[in-house]
Protein backbone atom coordinates (compact mmCIF):
# COMPACT_ATOMS: atom_id res chain seq x y z
CA UNK A 1 0.00 0.00 0.00
CA UNK A 2 1.16 3.36 -0.97
CA UNK A 3 0.85 5.98 1.86
CA UNK A 4 1.60 9.53 0.78
CA UNK A 5 3.17 11.27 4.20
CA UNK A 6 2.00 14.69 3.64
CA UNK A 7 -1.89 14.15 2.76
CA UNK A 8 -1.73 14.24 6.89
CA UNK A 9 -0.83 16.96 7.73
CA UNK A 10 -4.09 18.60 8.52
CA UNK A 11 -5.87 15.16 9.00
CA UNK A 12 -5.54 13.32 12.28
CA UNK A 13 -7.17 10.41 13.04
CA UNK A 14 -8.61 10.60 16.77
CA UNK A 15 -8.60 7.92 18.64
CA UNK A 16 -11.39 7.97 21.32
CA UNK A 17 -11.77 4.21 23.00
CA UNK A 18 -13.54 2.86 26.36
CA UNK A 19 -11.49 0.24 27.93
CA UNK A 20 -11.31 -3.15 27.54
CA UNK A 21 -12.88 -4.53 30.07
CA UNK A 22 -10.57 -7.53 31.88
CA UNK A 23 -8.12 -6.75 29.66
CA UNK A 24 -6.76 -3.06 29.07
CA UNK A 25 -7.31 0.12 30.51
CA UNK A 26 -8.50 3.18 27.37
CA UNK A 27 -5.52 4.35 27.93
CA UNK A 28 -3.80 1.08 26.56
CA UNK A 29 -6.23 0.55 23.89
CA UNK A 30 -5.14 4.29 22.52
CA UNK A 31 -2.11 3.29 22.53
CA UNK A 32 -1.96 -0.13 20.74
CA UNK A 33 -3.97 1.48 18.41
CA UNK A 34 -1.55 4.54 17.76
CA UNK A 35 1.15 2.40 17.74
CA UNK A 36 -0.27 -0.05 15.26
CA UNK A 37 -1.56 3.21 12.74
CA UNK A 38 1.96 4.36 13.18
CA UNK A 39 3.18 0.38 11.78
CA UNK A 40 0.69 0.75 8.80
CA UNK A 41 0.19 3.92 7.98
CA UNK A 42 3.39 5.90 8.64
CA UNK A 43 3.55 9.79 9.53
CA UNK A 44 -0.34 9.75 10.02
CA UNK A 45 -1.07 12.11 12.70
CA UNK A 46 -3.04 10.70 15.74
CA UNK A 47 -4.17 12.74 19.19
CA UNK A 48 -4.72 9.60 21.98
CA UNK A 49 -8.14 10.87 23.66
CA UNK A 50 -9.43 7.82 26.08
CA UNK A 51 -12.95 8.24 27.11
CA UNK A 52 -15.07 6.89 29.74
CA UNK A 53 -18.88 6.28 30.89
CA UNK A 54 -18.19 7.29 34.64
CA UNK A 55 -17.84 3.76 35.44
CA UNK A 56 -14.52 2.06 36.10
CA UNK A 57 -12.07 3.97 34.49
CA UNK A 58 -13.12 7.65 34.26
CA UNK A 59 -10.15 8.84 36.76
CA UNK A 60 -8.22 6.88 34.26
CA UNK A 61 -9.58 8.72 31.33
CA UNK A 62 -9.69 12.22 32.60
CA UNK A 63 -6.09 11.83 34.23
CA UNK A 64 -4.59 10.95 30.34
CA UNK A 65 -6.77 13.93 29.47
CA UNK A 66 -4.64 16.44 31.70
CA UNK A 67 -6.63 16.32 35.04
CA UNK A 68 -4.21 15.86 37.97
CA UNK A 69 -4.74 12.46 39.86
CA UNK A 70 -5.39 12.90 43.65
CA UNK A 71 -5.05 9.32 45.80
CA UNK A 72 -6.43 9.86 49.25
CA UNK A 73 -7.11 6.89 51.99
CA UNK A 74 -11.06 6.10 51.97
CA UNK A 75 -12.84 3.31 54.11
CA UNK A 76 -13.59 0.78 51.06
CA UNK A 77 -17.11 -1.06 50.60
CA UNK A 78 -16.65 -3.07 53.91
CA UNK A 79 -15.45 -0.50 55.67
CA UNK A 80 -11.64 -1.16 55.40
CA UNK A 81 -8.84 0.90 54.08
CA UNK A 82 -8.03 1.32 51.26
CA UNK A 83 -6.07 4.03 48.50
CA UNK A 84 -8.32 5.67 45.95
CA UNK A 85 -8.21 8.67 43.22
CA UNK A 86 -10.25 11.11 41.89
CA UNK A 87 -9.38 13.67 39.24
CA UNK A 88 -8.83 17.80 39.48
CA UNK A 89 -8.45 20.53 36.72
CA UNK A 90 -9.54 23.93 37.28
CA UNK A 91 -12.03 23.45 40.53
CA UNK A 92 -13.47 20.31 38.61
CA UNK A 93 -13.30 17.13 40.37
CA UNK A 94 -14.24 13.83 38.63
CA UNK A 95 -14.97 11.45 41.14
CA UNK A 96 -15.55 7.67 40.15
CA UNK A 97 -17.50 5.63 43.12
CA UNK A 98 -15.98 2.34 41.86
CA UNK A 99 -12.66 3.74 42.81
CA UNK A 100 -13.92 3.93 46.70
CA UNK A 101 -16.63 1.13 46.75
CA UNK A 102 -16.64 -0.90 43.88
CA UNK A 103 -17.21 -4.52 43.37
CA UNK A 104 -13.32 -4.90 42.55
CA UNK A 105 -12.82 -3.22 45.96
CA UNK A 106 -14.30 -6.06 47.94
CA UNK A 107 -11.46 -7.84 49.96
CA UNK A 108 -10.71 -11.03 48.24
CA UNK A 109 -13.80 -10.58 45.95
CA UNK A 110 -16.13 -11.62 48.61
CA UNK A 111 -19.93 -10.02 48.41
CA UNK A 112 -21.48 -7.88 51.42
CA UNK A 113 -24.87 -7.16 49.78
CA UNK A 114 -26.02 -6.21 52.72
CA UNK A 115 -23.74 -4.52 54.70
CA UNK A 116 -21.27 -2.84 51.82
CA UNK A 117 -21.42 1.57 52.59
CA UNK A 118 -20.58 4.17 49.92
CA UNK A 119 -18.69 6.08 52.89
CA UNK A 120 -15.74 6.30 50.78
CA UNK A 121 -17.42 8.19 47.93
CA UNK A 122 -18.29 10.66 50.05
CA UNK A 123 -14.81 10.77 51.83
CA UNK A 124 -13.62 11.79 48.49
CA UNK A 125 -16.00 14.24 47.85
CA UNK A 126 -14.90 15.84 51.50
CA UNK A 127 -11.44 16.21 50.22
CA UNK A 128 -11.81 17.24 46.56
CA UNK A 129 -14.33 20.32 48.54
CA UNK A 130 -11.74 21.05 51.12
CA UNK A 131 -9.63 21.39 47.85
CA UNK A 132 -11.60 24.10 46.35
CA UNK A 133 -13.66 22.13 44.09
CA UNK A 134 -16.93 24.16 42.22
CA UNK A 135 -18.05 21.60 40.49
CA UNK A 136 -18.08 17.65 41.56
CA UNK A 137 -18.85 14.99 38.90
CA UNK A 138 -20.12 12.03 40.25
CA UNK A 139 -19.53 8.74 38.24
CA UNK A 140 -21.72 5.77 38.59
CA UNK A 141 -21.35 2.07 38.31
CA UNK A 142 -19.52 -1.18 39.20
CA UNK A 143 -20.38 -0.40 42.82
CA UNK A 144 -20.80 -3.21 45.37
CA UNK A 145 -23.44 -1.30 47.41
CA UNK A 146 -27.03 -1.06 47.85
CA UNK A 147 -27.40 1.41 50.96
CA UNK A 148 -28.97 4.19 48.96
CA UNK A 149 -25.92 6.35 48.83
CA UNK A 150 -26.49 6.75 53.24
CA UNK A 151 -22.81 6.03 53.49
CA UNK A 152 -21.90 8.98 51.41
CA UNK A 153 -24.50 11.02 53.58
CA UNK A 154 -22.84 10.33 56.96
CA UNK A 155 -19.14 11.04 55.55
CA UNK A 156 -20.24 14.67 54.08
CA UNK A 157 -21.77 15.19 57.91
CA UNK A 158 -25.16 13.63 58.99
CA UNK A 159 -25.92 11.40 61.41
CA UNK A 160 -28.24 8.20 61.15
CA UNK A 161 -29.73 7.87 64.39
CA UNK A 162 -31.44 4.24 66.06
CA UNK A 163 -34.60 5.18 68.22
CA UNK A 164 -32.01 4.94 71.20
CA UNK A 165 -30.19 7.84 69.27
CA UNK A 166 -27.20 5.86 68.09
CA UNK A 167 -25.35 5.43 64.87
CA UNK A 168 -26.80 2.79 62.88
CA UNK A 169 -24.63 0.31 61.23
CA UNK A 170 -23.20 1.10 57.70
CA UNK A 171 -25.31 -0.73 54.68
CA UNK A 172 -28.72 -1.27 53.54
CA UNK A 173 -29.79 -3.82 55.47
CA UNK A 174 -29.55 -1.49 59.24
CA UNK A 175 -31.68 0.98 57.19
CA UNK A 176 -34.26 -0.60 58.37
CA UNK A 177 -33.49 0.58 62.00
CA UNK A 178 -33.13 4.00 60.84
CA UNK A 179 -35.37 6.27 63.33
CA UNK A 180 -34.40 10.12 62.92
CA UNK A 181 -31.76 11.65 60.63
CA UNK A 182 -29.48 14.76 62.13
CA UNK A 183 -28.96 17.29 59.12
CA UNK A 184 -27.15 19.83 61.30
CA UNK A 185 -23.66 19.27 60.60
CA UNK A 186 -23.96 18.12 56.93
CA UNK A 187 -21.76 20.40 54.72
CA UNK A 188 -23.44 22.53 52.47
CA UNK A 189 -23.26 22.10 48.98
CA UNK A 190 -25.30 25.63 47.89
CA UNK A 191 -22.60 27.27 45.44
CA UNK A 192 -21.30 23.86 44.26
CA UNK A 193 -22.34 22.31 41.30
CA UNK A 194 -23.13 18.55 41.49
CA UNK A 195 -23.15 16.68 38.20
CA UNK A 196 -24.13 12.85 37.87
CA UNK A 197 -22.71 10.84 35.21
CA UNK A 198 -25.09 7.81 34.86
CA UNK A 199 -26.38 5.31 32.14
CA UNK A 200 -29.65 3.90 33.65
CA UNK A 201 -33.15 5.83 34.76
CA UNK A 202 -34.52 3.27 37.04
CA UNK A 203 -36.23 4.53 40.33
CA UNK A 204 -34.99 3.54 44.14
CA UNK A 205 -37.36 1.39 44.40
CA UNK A 206 -39.81 -1.15 43.45
CA UNK A 207 -39.12 -3.93 40.02
CA UNK A 208 -36.61 -1.80 38.25
CA UNK A 209 -35.24 -0.43 41.43
CA UNK A 210 -32.03 -0.85 42.55
CA UNK A 211 -32.23 -3.75 44.69
CA UNK A 212 -34.60 -5.98 43.01
CA UNK A 213 -32.52 -4.84 39.79
CA UNK A 214 -29.20 -4.87 40.65
CA UNK A 215 -28.91 -6.38 44.04
CA UNK A 216 -28.36 -9.58 43.06
CA UNK A 217 -25.39 -8.74 40.68
CA UNK A 218 -23.51 -7.78 44.07
CA UNK A 219 -24.57 -11.11 45.44
CA UNK A 220 -27.86 -10.16 47.35
CA UNK A 221 -30.11 -13.59 47.71
CA UNK A 222 -33.79 -13.22 46.97
CA UNK A 223 -34.18 -12.30 50.96
CA UNK A 224 -31.32 -10.28 51.22
CA UNK A 225 -33.15 -8.35 47.92
CA UNK A 226 -36.40 -8.20 50.49
CA UNK A 227 -34.63 -6.83 53.69
CA UNK A 228 -32.41 -4.09 51.27
CA UNK A 229 -36.17 -2.79 49.42
CA UNK A 230 -37.40 -2.51 52.87
CA UNK A 231 -34.02 -0.38 53.65
CA UNK A 232 -34.43 1.87 50.94
CA UNK A 233 -38.09 2.45 51.19
CA UNK A 234 -37.47 3.35 54.77
CA UNK A 235 -34.78 5.53 54.16
CA UNK A 236 -36.30 7.42 51.65
CA UNK A 237 -39.41 7.79 53.84
CA UNK A 238 -36.99 9.64 56.21
CA UNK A 239 -35.16 11.45 53.79
CA UNK A 240 -38.02 12.76 51.94
CA UNK A 241 -39.54 14.14 54.80
CA UNK A 242 -36.74 15.83 55.87
CA UNK A 243 -35.47 17.37 52.02
CA UNK A 244 -38.67 18.06 50.78
CA UNK A 245 -39.69 16.79 47.43
CA UNK A 246 -39.39 13.20 46.31
CA UNK A 247 -36.68 12.12 44.46
CA UNK A 248 -36.94 8.44 44.57
CA UNK A 249 -39.31 7.84 41.40
CA UNK A 250 -36.45 10.05 39.40
CA UNK A 251 -34.34 8.58 36.95
CA UNK A 252 -31.41 7.46 37.97
CA UNK A 253 -32.43 7.17 41.37
CA UNK A 254 -31.87 3.26 41.43
CA UNK A 255 -28.49 3.95 39.77
CA UNK A 256 -25.48 2.47 42.18
CA UNK A 257 -27.40 1.01 45.10
CA UNK A 258 -29.21 4.45 45.16
CA UNK A 259 -26.57 6.42 45.62
CA UNK A 260 -28.18 8.40 42.60
CA UNK A 261 -30.53 8.96 45.03
CA UNK A 262 -28.51 10.61 47.75
CA UNK A 263 -26.79 12.37 44.82
CA UNK A 264 -30.43 14.16 43.53
CA UNK A 265 -31.94 14.29 47.23
CA UNK A 266 -28.85 15.47 49.69
CA UNK A 267 -26.57 17.31 47.23
CA UNK A 268 -29.11 18.75 44.90
CA UNK A 269 -27.56 16.89 42.03
CA UNK A 270 -28.52 16.99 38.14
CA UNK A 271 -28.16 13.70 35.81
CA UNK A 272 -26.41 13.48 32.78
CA UNK A 273 -26.01 10.57 30.00
CA UNK A 274 -22.81 9.61 31.79
CA UNK A 275 -20.56 9.37 28.21
CA UNK A 276 -21.87 12.81 26.78
CA UNK A 277 -20.69 14.28 29.98
CA UNK A 278 -17.54 12.95 29.98
CA UNK A 279 -16.62 13.99 26.50
CA UNK A 280 -17.73 17.34 27.07
CA UNK A 281 -15.28 17.42 30.45
CA UNK A 282 -12.73 15.84 27.95
CA UNK A 283 -13.00 18.44 25.21
CA UNK A 284 -13.80 15.88 23.10
CA UNK A 285 -15.45 18.49 19.94
CA UNK A 286 -12.57 20.42 19.92
CA UNK A 287 -10.25 17.58 19.30
CA UNK A 288 -12.21 16.38 16.65
CA UNK A 289 -10.87 19.62 14.76
CA UNK A 290 -8.90 18.48 11.43
CA UNK A 291 -9.95 14.69 12.18
CA UNK A 292 -10.18 12.96 9.47
CA UNK A 293 -11.02 9.89 10.86
CA UNK A 294 -12.20 8.62 14.61
CA UNK A 295 -11.35 5.12 16.04
CA UNK A 296 -13.53 4.45 19.12
CA UNK A 297 -14.05 1.35 20.67
CA UNK A 298 -14.70 -1.38 23.75
CA UNK A 299 -13.87 -4.51 25.09
CA UNK A 300 -17.70 -5.92 23.71
CA UNK A 301 -19.57 -4.46 20.98
CA UNK A 302 -23.02 -5.75 21.74
CA UNK A 303 -26.82 -5.07 23.00
CA UNK A 304 -25.71 -3.00 25.76
CA UNK A 305 -23.50 -0.77 23.72
CA UNK A 306 -26.15 0.58 21.70
CA UNK A 307 -27.96 1.95 25.22
CA UNK A 308 -25.97 5.10 24.95
CA UNK A 309 -22.15 3.24 25.64
CA UNK A 310 -18.84 5.29 25.10
CA UNK A 311 -19.00 4.16 20.97
CA UNK A 312 -22.38 4.95 20.72
CA UNK A 313 -21.84 8.48 22.85
CA UNK A 314 -18.53 9.02 20.82
CA UNK A 315 -20.37 8.54 17.53
CA UNK A 316 -23.47 10.22 18.40
CA UNK A 317 -20.99 13.51 19.75
CA UNK A 318 -19.06 13.28 16.14
CA UNK A 319 -22.28 13.67 13.92
CA UNK A 320 -22.63 16.64 15.81
CA UNK A 321 -19.75 18.22 15.60
CA UNK A 322 -18.31 16.93 12.54
CA UNK A 323 -20.71 14.63 10.54
CA UNK A 324 -18.60 14.27 7.23
CA UNK A 325 -15.95 12.64 9.74
CA UNK A 326 -16.49 8.65 9.52
CA UNK A 327 -16.24 6.45 12.98
CA UNK A 328 -15.13 3.44 13.16
CA UNK A 329 -14.94 0.73 16.44
CA UNK A 330 -12.51 -1.69 17.78
CA UNK A 331 -13.81 -4.36 20.07
CA UNK A 332 -13.16 -7.86 21.28
CA UNK A 333 -15.89 -9.07 19.68
CA UNK A 334 -18.80 -7.85 17.92
CA UNK A 335 -22.08 -9.20 18.01
CA UNK A 336 -24.20 -6.45 16.08
CA UNK A 337 -25.26 -6.19 12.37
CA UNK A 338 -23.71 -3.73 10.11
CA UNK A 339 -27.41 -2.27 9.65
CA UNK A 340 -26.69 -1.69 13.78
CA UNK A 341 -23.47 -0.61 13.70
CA UNK A 342 -24.71 2.39 10.76
CA UNK A 343 -27.89 3.17 12.90
CA UNK A 344 -25.80 4.21 15.72
CA UNK A 345 -23.48 6.30 13.41
CA UNK A 346 -20.91 3.45 13.04
CA UNK A 347 -19.48 3.17 9.83
CA UNK A 348 -17.37 -0.32 10.39
CA UNK A 349 -16.09 -2.23 13.86
CA UNK A 350 -13.63 -4.65 13.45
CA UNK A 351 -13.22 -6.98 16.27
CA UNK A 352 -10.31 -8.91 17.32
CA UNK A 353 -11.97 -12.11 16.93
CA UNK A 354 -11.65 -11.54 13.21
CA UNK A 355 -8.19 -12.25 13.17
CA UNK A 356 -8.29 -14.47 17.03
CA UNK A 357 -11.30 -16.97 16.88
CA UNK A 358 -9.59 -18.21 20.41
CA UNK A 359 -11.40 -16.07 23.14
CA UNK A 360 -8.70 -16.33 25.81
CA UNK A 361 -5.96 -15.96 23.35
CA UNK A 362 -7.39 -12.37 22.48
CA UNK A 363 -7.89 -11.05 26.35
CA UNK A 364 -4.33 -12.37 27.02
CA UNK A 365 -3.06 -10.50 23.95
CA UNK A 366 -5.48 -8.00 23.23
CA UNK A 367 -2.58 -5.30 22.94
CA UNK A 368 -0.73 -6.89 20.49
CA UNK A 369 -3.43 -8.12 18.17
CA UNK A 370 -4.78 -4.76 18.25
CA UNK A 371 -1.91 -3.34 16.30
CA UNK A 372 -2.09 -5.87 13.71
CA UNK A 373 -5.42 -5.26 13.35
CA UNK A 374 -5.14 -1.62 12.66
CA UNK A 375 -3.20 -2.76 9.09
CA UNK A 376 -7.31 -3.54 7.85
CA UNK A 377 -8.25 0.28 9.27
CA UNK A 378 -5.42 1.74 7.12
CA UNK A 379 -6.18 -0.26 4.46
CA UNK A 380 -10.21 0.57 4.37
CA UNK A 381 -9.67 4.25 5.74
CA UNK A 382 -6.15 5.43 5.52
CA UNK A 383 -5.01 4.42 2.22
Amino acid sequence: MHVDGHRYAMNQVLIAPDKFKGSLTAAEVAAHVAAGLERSCPGVPVTQLPVADGGDGTVDAAVAAGYRRVEIGVRGPTGHAITAAFAMLDGTAIIESAQACGLSRLPDGKPAPLAATTRGVGELIAVALRMKAQRIVLGLGGVATTDGGSGLVRALGGKLLDEQGHEIAPGGAALAELCSLDLTGMRDFSGIEVLVACDVDNPLLGPEGAAVVYGPQKGASAEDVTVLEAGLAHWADLADRALGPPMRDKAGAGAAGGLGYAALAFLGATMRPGIELMLELLSFTEHLADARLVITGEGALDAQTLRGKAPVGVARATALAAPDVPVVAVAGRCTLTAEQLRAAGIRAAYALTDIEPDVPRCIAKAGPLLEVLMSRVCGDWLS
